[in-house]
């Protein structure tokens, strides 16, 4: 493939809902740019985007790929996306290094749930937007059922450019809305077609998509529409229709919308062509970077001649060949065997050979230029959302803006074996997917690890099992309970032991008071003293207060830790000679022990704010659940995009571990959330007993 300026270079997402035929669309793409001399089947695993065992074994894409063509002096870089919520960490990294974006919609299935959110993703992006009606030639397909879906549920500037004749088994060409012409399939299903007039049957109809469609063009320009209130759409030449066109484009008042079937090849050169007018190349992107010298922001222009600026937006990690890093050059150039620097850790990176991915096909260059894309193996720090850039010029993009995680759960291993491989398995899988976060309570000794959802990381599983050869199971993760107490309680305690011999003799007064709970305090007690005239010397004070931690980590009611503490020493006694640490300690812990009991101990759970984004339609539903079934507090609801809002809830975590699942029941998968730690609160009387009964039980069974 020859080089191109960045004028040329378009990047290109196809984004879908899964099964809307986007690995098929890219295989149709391939082979009509010539790039391919037969079309592969996401049936039979052939295809250049779904190489991943895992893609194979399900038919559908895990991974984003990159898909590079060549089309009338042009290059294209498609990017094909997973279409299932729970990859949209993959659709999150193509958003930010695309140009613009294909959604891909079943004629049959019309908008589905992951068109809908992929949209709004996109929308939040502020990516230009195209649509592909994809399968017209499937029985049940529905043209204006899917317009209307289209306008309804995404936006009402999407605006057919394109109408078919026929559906189904009787789909036999595409009118041009714009040029008023017919583009007529031949029987082979090779893509080839004759333009001709449009068929009388629907010329009508034609003609009056067509003057709505010139008519919104129009509308970007006064001379324009002038023209057009005179002398109707014949008073517009081609090149006005275009020029203005591109302008309704750049000022989003159209999004165009275009049609066809992959599987017949029917539509794909017009929509490349379709794709050069609506959506900007490269050299048209502006980009700001922020300059590490002087702490400022600046634009670049994606030029070949300005600083090297790279950003990582995908790592594979193969356990044989190590990590494979995809990148998008936004500035300047990249060249093989040189060495630049990442802006986040600082250090330099030695680049080896450099790449272009085809699928899973590596072909090596020698550079990179702004606006391409290329992947580089076996950096030693670099990570997904890092910038590269020259050490003489040090600068630093916008990272991805991932998804936050939704679900957690525990790690099990099934072998001691297993045990020894897991850590390296699970932050080697952590690398190619930053929607994962993997961590440690410290209260319970879990391993957690945290995801979209129940299904992806029950997908995470198998992959390690599969990479790495590490069996583990998944479970819901013990509740960090927490106990404070409310009053403030005071207690002396005296520890006198004698065994014959040296004994041990230590006497304390220990008064507690609770502070206010704060999870963000770094350490739940406060320990001071207020000992007058030496009563107890100074170096056993730091005894007593291990003791009382040791007693705080135990619990007073239901064996969790107690936090949010102050305690002070006030009074006590020790003997010259039986006083030692391991005595004062002793007194400490049951000193704190007793003192707890009288300062109405309680128990509290964490509670967490969610933010939740569903359709309109199922605002009762969500508000019903939250009240009834999850001990919620609703906060407050906001009215955002088209026909969704934005409810924020305060939910006891105990009731909304497994919220991705349930959001995604109640609302068809056309809700979404974040949820983060806000604060604790005191558990209900009747959840308490539960949490003290089954915490007695745990500790019957052990012993």
């Amino acid at each position: 493939m020859k080089e191109y300026g960045p004028d040329r270079i378009h990047t290109i997402g196809l984004f879908g809902h899964g099964g809307a035929g986007k690995t098929t669309l890219a295989e149709a793409l391939l082979f009509a740019s010539k790039a391919l001399p037969r079309m592969g089947r996401v049936e039979d695993g052939s295809t250049v985007s779904d190489y991943d065992p895992d893609e194979v074994k399900r038919h559908a894409s895990i991974n984003l790929s990159v898909i590079p063509i060549e089309w009338n002096g042009n290059k294209f870089n498609f990017i094909d996306v997973p279409g299932y919520a729970d990859f949209r960490g993959e659709a999150a990294a193509a958003l930010r290094v695309i140009d613009g974006m294909v959604l891909v919609l079943d004629a049959a299935g019309g908008v589905e749930v992951g068109a809908e959110l992929l949209w709004q993703m996109a929308r939040e992006a502020n990516i230009p937007r195209v649509v592909f009606i994809n399968k017209l030639d499937r029985e049940n397909a529905n043209f204006q059922r899917t317009v209307e879906q289209a306008k309804g549920l995404l936006s009402e500037a999407i605006t057919p450019v394109h109408m078919p004749i026929g559906s189904g088994a009787n789909f036999k060409g595409i009118v041009s809305l714009r040029k008023r012409k017919a583009w007529l399939h031949h029987n082979g299903k090779d893509g080839a077609y004759e333009i001709a007039e449009i068929p009388a049957e629907i010329r009508q109809e034609a003609l009056q998509m067509a003057d709505g469609l010139i008519e919104k063009i129009a509308m970007t320009n006064d001379h324009l529409i002038e023209e057009y209130l005179e002398g109707g759409a014949d008073a517009l030449s081609a090149e006005e229709i275009r020029q203005g066109f591109q302008a309704a484009i750049n000022a989003h008042t159209i999004m165009p919308l275009f049609i066809g079937s992959a599987t017949t090849l029917s539509g794909i050169p017009q929509l490349l062509d379709g794709i050069l007018d609506a959506i900007p190349s490269a050299a048209n992107r502006l980009t700001t970077a922020h300059d590490l010298r002087n702490d400022d922001d600046y634009f670049l222009e994606g030029k070949a001649d300005e600083p090297l600026s790279a950003l990582v937006f995908k790592t594979l990690v193969d356990q044989y060949v190590g990590r494979l890093s995809f990148f998008r050059v936004f500035s300047g150039e990249i060249h093989s065997n040189s060495v630049v620097r990442n802006a986040r850790t600082g250090r330099e990176e030695r680049i080896g050979q450099l790449f272009q991915m085809r699928g899973k096909e590596q072909t090596p260059v020698s550079s990179v230029s702004a606006g391409d894309l290329g992947a580089v193996a076996k950096l030693a720090d670099t990570l997904s959302g890092d910038t590269l850039y020259n050490p003489e010029n040090p600068l630093r993009l916008r990272s991805v803006s991932y998804p936050e995680a939704a679900f957690t759960a525990k790690v099990t291993p099934h072998s001691k074996n297993d045990l020894d491989k897991l850590g390296n398995a699970l932050h080697r899988i952590v690398e190619e997917d930053p929607t994962l976060h993997l961590g440690r309570d410290i209260q319970t000794g879990e391993t957690l690890l945290a995801g979209l959802s129940e299904t992806h990381l029950n997908f995470v599983a198998e992959r390690v099992k599969r990479k790495f050869d590490v069996h583990f199971d998944l479970a819901i993760p013990s509740v960090p309970y927490r106990e404070r107490i409310s009053s403030t309680a005071t207690a002396t305690y005296r520890h006198k032991k004698q065994t014959g011999g040296a004994g041990q003799f230590a006497e304390i007064s220990l008064r507690l008071e609770p502070l206010p709970t704060d999870p963000n305090r770094a350490d739940p007690l406060e320990f001071v003293s207020e000992i007058v005239g030496g009563v107890v010397s100074r170096s056993f004070w730091p005894a007593i207060e291990k003791g009382i931690r040791e007693s705080m980590a135990l619990g007073v009611l239901s064996g969790h830790p107690v936090i949010d503490v102050k305690a002070a020493i006030y009074d006590g006694k020790e003997h010259p000679v039986d006083s030692k640490e391991i005595a004062f300690k002793t007194a400490g812990k049951f000193a704190f022990r007793e003192a707890a009991r009288k300062a109405n101990p309680v128990i509290i759970e964490p509670i967490y704010a969610l933010k939740i984004n569903v359709p309109d339609e199922y605002v009762g539903d969500i508000l019903s659940d939250l009240n009834g079934n999850k001990r919620g507090r609703v906060q407050g609801m906001e009215q955002i995009g088209h026909s969704r809002t934005l409810i924020t809830a305060h939910v006891p975590l105990a009731e909304c571990q497994r919220y991705a699942t349930d959001l995604r029941s109640i609302t068809q998968g056309r809700g979404d959330f974040v949820m983060r730690l806000d604060h604790y609160d005191d558990v209900p009387h009747s959840v308490a007993q539960t949490i003290i009964a089954n915490s007695k039980q745990q500790h019957d069974d052990d012993e």
